[in-house]
């Protein structure tokens, strides 16, 4: 992240005045399953398409391989959307994982199984929390080139709370097995 939150700038619910600060979320985005292009622009539009949800920046678009994935999985396509939100944390994971569901992502038992979409939270302000459903900063975002590298394109400067400058994690990972893919572009929503 560029900068922490200013708790000075606020938001009010329209409805009952409530004032929320505005934080800045980093969302990435993968899918090595079915309509892989479609099911991120999906996921963009119903990013941009979320009541107090606000998308500023959308990544190019990188083909990946599998990391840590069963054998015979697929590349995956991958993207970050940058947005400003007033919601919590707790309610934007809620919203990126019926995105998810929205595009029959199955969620069984085997790790890092093949799946049509997904949705993870990086960073929501300076949020953080070890609660098993929500970890915040994502605990594997450090060493994901896949995660680093869209950001990077996005917010060369970000910080990734807890583990530093992105271009410093970046240099240090590499980018092995993560190829632009400049003839796929994704809108804004």
């Amino acid at each position: 992240m560029t900068e922490t939150p200013n708790p000075h700038i606020i938001d009010a619910d329209t409805l009952t005045g409530e004032m929320r600060p505005i934080r800045r979320a980093v969302l990435s985005l993968g899918s090595n399953l079915g309509d892989r292009l479609a099911a991120l622009q999906g996921a963009v539009d119903a990013i941009a398409d979320t009541p107090d949800v606000w998308v500023t920046g959308v990544s190019p678009v990188y083909e990946t391989q599998p990391l840590n994935c069963p054998p015979g999985s697929e590349a995956f396509l991958n993207a970050v959307v940058l947005v400003d939100t007033t919601l919590s944390a707790a309610r934007l994971l809620d919203r990126a994982q019926a995105i998810e569901d929205a595009y029959d992502r199955e969620r069984g038992e085997v790790a890092n199984a093949p799946r049509t979409l997904d949705v993870d939270l990086i960073v929501v302000g300076d949020r953080r929390s070890d609660d098993p459903a929500l970890r915040l900063p994502h605990p594997r975002a450090a060493e994901r080139a896949f995660v680093l590298k869209p950001w990077f394109d996005l917010e060369p400067d970000a910080e990734l709370p807890d583990h530093g400058p992105i271009a410093d994690l970046l240099a240090r990972i590499g980018l092995d097995g993560v190829e632009p893919r400049t003839d796929l572009v994704l809108d804004r929503g």
